[in-house]
């Protein structure tokens, strides 16, 4: 009996069995290839992570402690691939002549490292005059004490004579804030600034001059080990690395108490990967989630649209004798089948959709257990949609109600206690206190960046989408049952003189109707709010890189080598349509030492993007405009002026460098505004003002910087760039390619192109099967009515007429519900992601040709459902009547 009945299940409901696998497939499909995706962006993660950090640890020995003592436990703790000695000097400053004047400059510190530690270690330093060996100045110093390489700088030691030492080289120091961080001090507190002005040297020149002053002034001389981890074995979790890396500190930092302090810089840097590893969990819950809830919907909806006919199936079973467990037998093959059939297809999709639209494999050690999980979830899907079902009819439905095509009207159970509504004001509120509240979902404090999320937030847009979902079917069978005279106007075009009689039978089957217009209206929804959002992150990618860039082109000298001596070469080049210069100095903000940008206000945004999300004000426009008729002007950071305690009109004196003595003079500013980002500029403190005034009061009337607006490929203009300035020492060329592939800010870290595809790729054949299939395959469960019709004399053309009265309906009701709902939740959902996006988004970037292609899709979709659904209104009536 069972291999009768399975083999009947494929010859006369084999449409159903394949609508029930693709749903299932879908589902599964959805969850492996977001689930590949969310283990290899972690893992990802993790391996960049790792490899920006130039010193895993630093270790720094209590005088009296030898370095080999420490170097043995060390190797002892973890498995160390570098280990090189660093000592750190304390000085009263440096003093230089120059030009037939005398700079000096106030405390410093003089490094020695040994000579195999730039190989080593090579982003603690980068070179940009001279070469890495013998006695390099910092950047910042060597402008502060206008020297190059050859000149003799005297360091005047504490308790000791004064030495001269000759100048190498200059270099940069990139990551001067691990280098010469505070080792020991509690955590939370506010990190140590580097110091301005830096030396380095040999390690042996340098115990040759500081030993002594050890012996004098101990306080002000302490050696480190810097120490690099091999990281083969580091697992591929953000967190689980984290939790290997301090457990190891911790073992280190028992075996030396007493004897150093470590300074974990890899655990921090983990710490924060491991947070912003919770964003990808985000997009995965939020793009996912309603993705993977919809093919579920959609293949429940399958499942039951063929209810009165399984219903039907089982009275005939019954009246032969069947019993409710053999019933179940006959229900379980179907959904074996399905369970079977619906998770290979999946898997097998998900696999070749992770290739080709994620670059990443689904068989491997990182994602295995989301193709196991979500073979899992589509088996249970099946059962639990088609046994359940079942189960239900056979144990509650008479034989006489199964034969029956109408029942009770009774309300269901979420309509009585106003489910909808119940989920859209929670939903409201979630969102408002969310909001209101100025909470972030993703936080960036100063620092190491890191980020932190509140999951709740996102209840928000999910039950926004739910509640959208149940409140469609509740306002459609409100319309149907009281709109029968507007619905009959509305049909008149389409099915004439029978718009009453087709209002009358939709009306009748407002059940069907509604949920079939629910489903296409969550599938709208959910690729409206997936495309819209999407499309506002790779925009908002491309202001975060132009953000960080400066341009599409950005020339970026010293103050010994300006980039502005070559500005009428740069703007002259092919393909470049503005190009405009911007000093760079350093200005002392009290004690602080703050980056300060010159501009010329009223045609800097010729050359890059002024987005009013820079200023606190919302409008770039007026904070320029007002910078610009107000020459001594400044726009100060909020960090700035909240630690100054600074209002509008307020009179500050910086201290700049003069271009006439070297030295920094008193320099009265104007407070007009607070500024939050600018091109180029760090995260936290910095200065922008009048160019102008600049050159006038220091005498210095260079740019450093040229920013270039290019009509042509940036990486051209960048190459032909790099040959303008090329006799320029240390000057360096960066193009908007280069920053877009490396930037990496809390929410662009996680790269969005190839989910992107896939998210999109399945939202359209989900809109699809959701107005053709659940179309199709409920027009198909209409042969009754049809046969009925003909009897009664219906001609095809007016049984046609029901058919895309109904199809209409649906997909217009459908459509129009559900794109409306997705800007809304993209809205929210950018709204809610507001701290995660530098700078956050001034209005959504909408994809209008994917909107119109989606609902292109759909309209053929439908239309090819009806014409499949039309070869049932040309079969003779009396071959109808004997199918039933």
């Amino acid at each position: 009996m069972i291999a009768s009945w399975f083999l009947g299940l494929i010859k006369e409901r084999n449409g159903r069995l394949v609508g029930s696998a693709a749903g299932i497939a879908v589902t599964v499909a959805m969850l492996a290839s977001l689930g590949a995706f969310l283990a290899q962006s972690t893992a990802s993660m993790t391996r960049r992570a790792v490899t920006g950090v130039p010193v895993d640890w630093q270790v720094q020995l209590v005088p009296g402690t030898t370095v080999q003592s420490i170097s043995t436990v060390i190797n002892q703790a973890a498995a160390v691939s570098t280990l090189h000695e660093v000592g750190y000097a304390e000085v009263d400053g440096f003093e230089a002549h120059t030009g037939g004047t005398v700079q000096t400059t106030g405390k410093g510190k003089v490094v020695g490292v040994d000579a195999s530690y730039a190989r080593d270690y090579p982003k603690q330093f980068r070179a940009l005059i001279g070469s890495l060996e013998g006695v390099l100045v910092a950047q910042q110093t060597a402008a502060n004490l206008h020297v190059m390489v050859g000149d003799i700088v005297t360091i005047h030691r504490p308790a000791l004579a004064p030495v001269n030492v000759t100048i190498a080289g200059v270099v940069d120091l990139p990551n001067a804030d691990s280098m010469f961080q505070a080792v020991g001090i509690p955590v939370g507190a506010a990190p140590q600034a580097p110091p301005d002005n830096v030396l380095l040297m040999p390690l042996s020149e340098w115990h040759r001059l500081f030993d002594p002053q050890a012996a004098v002034r101990p306080d002000a001389v302490r050696i480190q080990l810097h120490v690099g981890l091999t990281r083969a074995g580091l697992p591929r979790d953000p967190g689980a690395a984290f939790v290997a890396v301090q457990g190891a500190t911790k073992n280190l930092e028992v075996r030396i108490a007493g004897s150093g302090i470590v300074a974990n810089n890899l655990a921090a840097r983990l710490d924060a990967v491991r947070s912003d590893a919770l964003y990808a969990k985000v997009l995965f819950l939020f793009l996912g989630a309603p993705g993977a809830l919809l093919a579920t919907f959609l293949t429940i909806a399958v499942v039951a649209s063929g209810g009165v006919r399984r219903r039907r199936d089982q009275a005939l079973l019954r009246i032969r004798g069947a019993s409710r467990a053999q019933i179940m037998k006959l229900a379980t093959i179907e959904a074996a089948f399905v369970g079977v059939a619906g998770p290979i297809i999946g898997v097998l999709c998900a696999a070749l959709l992770s290739q080709t639209l994620l670059g990443v494999g689904i068989f491997n050690a990182i994602a295995i257990y989301w193709v196991v999980g979500a073979v899992v979830a589509g088996i249970s899907l099946s059962h639990a949609a088609i046994l359940a079902t079942a189960w239900m009819d056979a144990k509650q439905t008479t034989v006489a109600a199964a034969r029956m095509t109408t029942g009770g009207d009774r309300p269901q159970l979420w309509r009585r206690i106003g489910l909808d509504f119940i989920l859209i004001a929670v939903s409201a509120i979630v969102f408002s206190r969310t909001w209101s509240t100025g909470y972030q979902v993703v936080l960036a404090p100063e620092g190491t960046p890191s980020s932190s999320v509140d999951y709740t937030a996102f209840l928000a847009p999910v039950l926004l989408w739910l509640g959208v979902g149940l409140l469609t079917i509740r306002l459609c069978l409100t319309g149907l049952q009281r709109g029968r005279g507007a619905l009959t106007k509305g049909l008149r075009p389409i099915a004439g003189s029978l718009a009453g009689v087709v209002a009358a039978a939709i009306s009748r089957q407002g059940n069907r109707m509604t949920q079939g217009i629910a489903l296409v209206a969550l599938a709208f929804a959910f690729a409206t709010s997936t495309a819209v959002f999407n499309t506002t992150y790779h925009a908002q990618t491309r202001v975060d890189a132009e953000l960080t860039n400066g341009a599409d082109v950005t020339v970026t000298g010293t103050a010994q080598a300006p980039a502005s001596v070559k500005l009428k070469e740069l703007a002259a080049m092919p393909g470049v349509s503005a190009a405009q210069p911007m000093q760079h100095r350093l200005a002392y903000v009290g004690t602080d030492l703050q980056d300060l940008y010159g501009i010329d206000a009223a045609h800097i945004g010729e050359a890059t993007r002024m987005s009013s999300a820079y200023f606190a004000g919302g409008d770039a426009r007026q904070s320029l405009d007002l910078l610009g008729r107000t020459p001594d002007g400044i726009l100060v950071s909020a960090e700035t002026v909240k630690d100054f305690q600074l209002k509008p009109g307020d009179l500050i004196n910086l201290r700049l460098q003069s271009a006439v003595d070297h030295q920094y003079h008193v320099i009265p500013f104007r407070f007009i505004g607070i500024v939050r980002e600018f091109p180029t500029a760090p995260r936290d403190s910095f200065l922008v003002a009048n160019a102008a005034y600049i050159s006038r009061v220091t005498g210095a009337n260079a740019s450093e910087i040229v920013l270039l607006k290019t009509a042509a490929a940036s990486a051209e203009i960048a190459a032909a760039a790099r040959t303008i300035v090329a006799p320029l020492p240390g000057v360096k060329v960066t193009e908007l390619g280069e920053t877009l592939r490396l930037i990496g800010s809390s929410l662009t870290a996680v790269d969005l192109g190839g989910l992107t595809r896939l998210e999109l790729g399945l939202a359209v054949l989900m809109v699809t099967s959701a107005t053709g299939l659940i179309l199709a395959l409920g027009l198909a469960d209409r042969r009754r009515t049809f046969a009925i019709l003909s009897a009664l004399g219906a001609k095809p053309r007016q049984l046609g007429a029901f058919l895309w009265s109904e199809a209409l309906l649906i997909f217009l009701a459908g459509t129009i519900i559900g794109t409306l709902t997705g800007f809304a939740l993209a809205w929210m959902l950018v709204k809610l992601l507001t701290g995660a996006f530098d700078p956050p988004p001034e209005f959504l970037s909408v994809p209008w040709v994917y909107v119109i292609a989606l609902i292109g899709v759909a309209l053929v979709s439908v239309i090819l459902a009806v014409i499949s659904a039309l070869r049932e209104t040309r079969v003779p009536a009396v071959q109808r009547m004997r199918e039933i």
